[in-house]
């Protein structure tokens, strides 16, 4: 019986890249794996097919020869595909790490355990309002695993030292057969650390990392808002074997203002003004987040005006500059009148040309709702 042509059997062109070969081959191997097809014959049948052609693609100068003579150049010794009891899986382990990782969450074939990174941390920390607008360097304590002073971090009593996993010989992986390939695990033994420590040291208790709470000094740049996060490198927890530290994440909250409002960069806030002001205009003052500023009431102006203050506002974050400074002026009633108070609001109704002759309450509730009050 014919084998069916290598490109047919994985799917490709004859022009496929690298990269298409590997995807293409990826996927079937994933379709045919005895582990998901157990029992049956005719997948285990194609899985050793796809696993011998991409094992000829793969391989430059086998493809060549292929593309040149067919089965028969390889069948002539012109570079043996490794069809002959079972494809060398030595050549593209690479790609197999990949299939071993889906399948059982582990390591390919041959890997071995290194230094690994620690975990990162995360913390939450509540800001004033114009902390947030100005900036400040806070300091935290932060409970985190660190190195063990005394046996930096190998685990091991003074003056003894790990010995080889028998297991595993170190490698911190066993081989177990599936089917007619062998896959790798984690070794259960020395769960992967490769060395057993029969001494372990008193005050880690072999760990080779301690709980420590360490004071971390975070620098919070102007601008920041809800949700902002600060990255500090290497504040997190101590890495395994020599690795490295994770990183902490700072995680900031900020306090309400109870005179501005934020939007953004931009801020809100309400200034209240009398009739006298709002009909003939003046400067007044009016608060920012660094000091008093003037601004000028217009004459006429109506309640619930806005004004802008340009830069004014909350610094930007990532660029230069700041937002603005909304205020809106909201005109006052007074609650309480002299009698020289009232007979000059008279007089400016009877100017205006209002009905005086049934004054008083009527009237004053009128003036009122003609200013927003």
């Amino acid at each position: 019986m014919s084998k069916q042509d290598y490109y047919e059997l994985l799917g490709v062109q004859k022009n496929a890249s690298e990269a298409e070969l590997k995807k293409a081959y990826r996927k079937l191997a994933m379709k045919y794996h005895p582990d998901r097809n157990q029992g049956n014959t005719e997948s285990e049948a194609k899985f050793k097919e796809i696993n011998e052609a991409y094992e000829v693609l793969s391989d430059s100068n086998k493809r060549a020869v292929y593309d040149q003579f067919g089965h028969a150049g390889l069948n002539q010794g012109a570079g043996g595909a490794g069809g002959h009891g079972g494809a060398d899986f030595g050549d593209f382990g690479d790609v197999f790490g990949d299939i071993f990782e889906n399948f059982f969450g582990g390591r390919g074939q041959g890997a071995q355990r290194g230094p690994s990174r620690g975990a990162d941390l995360r913390y939450d920390l509540k800001i004033k309002f114009r902390e947030a607008a100005f900036g400040i360097e806070k300091k935290i304590k932060i409970p985190r695993m660190e190195s063990c002073d005394k046996c930096h971090g190998s685990g091991t009593k003074e003056g003894t030292s790990a010995s080889t996993c028998p297991l595993c010989n170190g490698s911190g992986q066993v081989r177990q057969s599936q089917g007619f390939f062998s896959i790798s695990r984690t070794c259960h033994q020395c769960h992967g650390r490769g060395q057993i420590i029969k001494n372990p040291c008193t005050d880690c208790g072999g760990l080779g990392k301690v709980k420590k709470s360490r004071q971390i000094s975070v620098k919070i740049p102007p601008g920041v808002d809800n949700g902002s996060r600060l990255k500090v490198t290497g504040g997190g927890e101590a890495g395994d074997i020599g690795g490295h530290s994770g990183d902490l994440y700072v995680v900031l909250f900020v306090e309400p203002d109870d005179y501005f409002e934020r939007h953004g960069s931009d801020l809100y806030c309400e200034v209240p003004i009398s009739f006298a002001t709002a009909a003939l205009g003046a400067e007044i003052d009016v608060e920012t987040l660094e000091a008093q500023v003037k601004m000028k009431i217009p004459p006429g102006t109506q309640t619930h005006t806005v004004f802008r203050l340009k830069g004014k506002g909350f610094p930007h974050l990532h660029r230069p500059g700041k937002g603005d400074q909304h205020v809106r002026v909201v005109l006052t009633t007074p609650t309480k009148l002299t009698d020289k108070q009232r007979n000059l609001l008279k007089q400016l109704a009877e100017l205006s040309g209002e009905d005086t002759s049934s004054m008083g309450k009527k009237f004053l509730q009128k003036f009122k709702d003609a200013i927003g009050g």
